[in-house]
């Protein structure tokens, strides 16, 4: 069996909880001095840094939410100097603003760790080619797996996304054995193949690690077959690090936890009291080890369970199951966060012919995801010329692309064809099926 830090990695449970602590008690303290708005929430309910003597106290600290990133943007969370951030990356909000993050350099040090353990789990090493095809820049996703190849010593190919006729030439003539990239567009990369006339023998590759959007194990054998490789679950959130905070092992039956850096809890998602292994929940996550930005019991709003049961791969970390759905309003669609209201306030800016009446569906087509916007517009306009319709649904189409970063398909239709509604209004629908 590999591991690329197997102390850590197979390190007994009680060692564990003790290292846990050590960096919890440090923690609180490093934050209580140097992070005002989460002082001021221990404050609110009387916690002192000296009433946190381990981690089994964790559950007295408050929580943290994205609400807090978006009432401190963009750097009012640092909890280390502007001189000591040495990288920032951000994902998108609920308003345009960015959920913003800051790195330092140990953090950056820690992160690649944690992708090179996830690269070693997928049986890579410093002999391999890892192929690297998620967005580089403020997604984290490029960038994370990047940097943890190179610690590994593997060559490494930032090929970003897109231009897939060009990555499948990469994949081919460069030999690469491992490939980063959503679920999604691994399929669509084997569609391309197809028509290229490509085999899958042709390729050199063994592994996948794919993540950054909700995929199925019918989906991952469906990539496992049409690549010839072997699929592996990747799991983070830019908040509280990117990717690698969790990972599929051989095993493929849950993604190990990297405890010594990012405590996971379960709580009930309307008691928010802690809840036991095996028991669903909201997830929530502790860094416990960060400096530019920590992160103090996060909120991620995904629903999953824990598992402390022994695993054949010989790691003692604890496993997460995949993520069953989320306690808000957010969809994920081709690794990009997208929230109902970013596109309301696209629409209700745009042009007065469009009435404030819209429904998005999300459904899968083929392995990919896609996203249409149903829009109400004003009798007048819809009675124009063809041709003025079509230059708003364009226009629309434009707008929304700027704002949330994908493609979405807009439909106008007449006025009072959406179904009205007394009380909240439903205007979402995800027919995707994991």
């Amino acid at each position: 069996m590999k591991y690329y830090n197997k102390k850590i990695e197979c390190m007994d449970r009680k060692s564990l909880k003790e290292l846990q602590s050590r960096r919890l008690v440090n923690l609180v303290e490093f934050v209580y001095k140097n992070m005002p708005a989460y002082k001021a929430k221990m404050d609110a309910v009387g916690l002192l840094p000296s009433h946190i003597k381990g981690i089994d106290d964790i559950s007295k600290l408050p929580f943290m939410t994205k609400q807090d990133l978006r009432d401190n943007y963009p750097f009012g969370l640092f909890a280390s100097k502007k001189r000591d951030i040495i990288r920032v990356h951000a994902s998108s909000g609920t308003t345009g603003k960015l959920t913003v993050v800051g790195y330092t350099k140990r953090d950056i040090d820690d992160w690649a760790e944690c992708c090179a353990r996830s690269l070693v789990m997928a049986g890579m090493s410093g002999d391999s080619v890892v192929h690297v095809a998620y967005g580089y820049g403020l997604f984290t996703g490029g960038l994370g797996m990047h940097y943890g190849a190179e610690k590994l010593g593997a060559m490494t190919v930032p090929a970003s996304g897109g231009n897939t006729a060009r990555q499948i030439l990469l994949l081919k003539d460069f030999g690469a054995d491992s490939l980063c990239c959503t679920p999604s567009y691994a399929l669509y990369i084997a569609d391309e193949m197809e028509k290229m006339g490509v085999k899958k023998e042709e390729l050199n590759l063994k592994a996948g690690l794919f993540g950054a959007e909700p995929w199925s194990d019918n989906m991952r054998i469906e990539i496992e077959n049409r690549l010839g490789i072997k699929a592996y679950d990747i799991y983070g959130l830019s908040e509280i690090s990117g990717p690698g905070v969790a990972m599929d092992c051989c095993m493929q039956n849950g993604k190990h936890v990297f405890e010594d850096l990012f405590f996971p809890e379960i709580i009930d998602k309307e008691t928010l009291e802690p809840k036991g292994y095996g028991e669903e929940g909201e997830l929530v996550f502790t860094t416990l080890n960060k400096q530019g930005m920590p992160l103090i019991r996060y909120r991620t709003r995904d629903i999953c369970t824990l598992t402390d049961a022994p695993c054949a791969c010989g790691r003692t970390l604890v496993r997460m199951t995949r993520v069953f759905g989320r306690t808000d309003d957010m969809l994920i669609i081709r690794g990009v966060n997208v929230f109902p209201s970013q596109i309301e306030s696209v629409l209700m800016n745009s042009d007065e012919s469009i009435a404030p009446h819209y429904f998005i569906t999300v459904d899968r087509v083929n392995m990919q995801d896609t996203i249409e916007i149903k829009v109400e517009v004003n009798e007048k306009i819809f009675s124009d010329e063809v041709k003025e319709l079509e230059n708003l649904k364009k226009k629309l189409e434009h707008d929304l692309f700027t704002m949330i970063g994908i493609n979405a398909t807009v439909k106008l239709v007449s006025p009072n064809t959406l179904p009205r509604s007394e009380g909240k209004a439903r205007r979402v629908e995800d027919l995707r099926t994991l």
